[in-house]
């Protein structure tokens, strides 16, 4: 009888549990959503959050509220949803910075990218140009090496800032090729691609939006797209591989919760989030700016965040590429 009872017992909370996880996932959102892009406003993390903001909130009726909480390469805005309650109002519209290449470049990072975050999904990625200024007498990827090889530690190199994924992919190219081009960080993407157009710096790799209407008009002349695939703003660019240089660096995005956000949540959300990612109107225009939408499974961003971050930590060493 006793253990009649105690099953009994047991089965009646189960079914319990059961029930309040059902309504969690049917009552959820209840209130505003908070969702932080750890870059400023304007960029890449900042159109993607604001714009699948609007669709949860078209379509659940709660404000998403976007935060732009930038610094430390997007490692404080991280810091901050791995750090926020575990109850699916607050999101991080987080990406290859924060979440695979700090981990290469920061000794005493304050959170940790495969423990600390709940992925819900892999949302976006866009490629990166590499371009030269029409001084500089090359055009092609072929001719811009041996160019660097008979001017060493001559030529400058731009990226938007150290430890980016541009800076990662000069790394590549420099050690793949034996040059030695001088390195010029800067504070964004814009900055880099103003320097780019001025003849400031000669070289540098960039998010693709900015330099195609440039290349365009021979302001800025294309070498390769650092991607797995060619570029739809560019279609007649080749990648670094088919060139004989496996380098590739999408500027990733994905969206994710604290760790321990409740599972039906986390699913709902990316029911949702992936529905938004399928819109016609959301897709062009993404594409105007050279962003692939994707949408995948929990699972799949993981697995994708852990790839990245081995090889990201492969270079870094490398490299010698590290920041405090």
């Amino acid at each position: 009888m006793t253990f009649c009872y105690r099953a009994a017992a047991c089965a009646a909370l189960l079914l319990t549990a059961g029930v309040v996880f059902a309504q969690g996932a049917q009552s959820y959102p209840a209130k505003p959503i908070r969702m932080i892009a750890p870059f400023p406003a304007g960029g890449g993390y900042d159109f993607m959050a604001r714009n699948i903001g609007q669709r949860l909130h078209d379509a659940w009726g709660q404000p998403v509220v976007i935060e732009n909480r930038s610094g430390a390469n997007g490692n404080i805005g991280s810091e901050a949803i791995a750090r926020a309650p575990a109850d699916g109002y607050n999101l991080l519209l987080g990406g290859i910075g924060p979440q695979a290449l700090s981990v290469a470049l920061y000794p005493k990072l304050p959170y940790e990218p495969l423990k600390d975050f709940e992925p819900v999904s892999l949302v976006a990625a866009q490629p990166n140009l590499l371009v030269v200024h029409p001084s500089l007498p090359v055009k092609s990827l072929k001719e811009l090496i041996a160019f660097a090889k008979a001017h060493p530690g001559q030529v400058t190199f731009g990226s938007p800032s150290q430890g980016s994924g541009q800076h990662f992919g000069l790394e590549q190219l420099k050690l793949m090729t034996g040059t030695n081009f001088v390195h010029v960080p800067y504070k964004g993407a814009a900055p880099l691609h103003s320097a780019l157009l001025a003849g400031e710096v000669s070289v540098g790799f960039n998010i693709i939006q900015l330099p195609v209407p440039y290349v365009n008009t021979g302001k800025l002349r294309a070498l390769a797209t650092a991607s797995t695939k060619r570029a739809a703003l560019a279609p007649n660019v080749p990648t670094m591989a088919e060139l004989g240089f496996p380098i590739d660096f999408d500027t990733w995005y994905g969206v994710y919760a604290p760790a321990g956000t409740p599972k039906d949540i986390v699913m709902k959300l990316n029911g949702e989030i992936n529905k938004a990612l399928a819109n016609p109107e959301f897709r062009e225009k993404a594409g105007v700016l050279g962003l692939e939408l994707l949408g995948t499974t929990p699972e799949r961003l993981t697995a994708h965040m852990k790839g990245e971050i081995a090889r990201w930590v492969k270079v870094a060493k490398a490299a010698n590429i590290k920041l405090e």
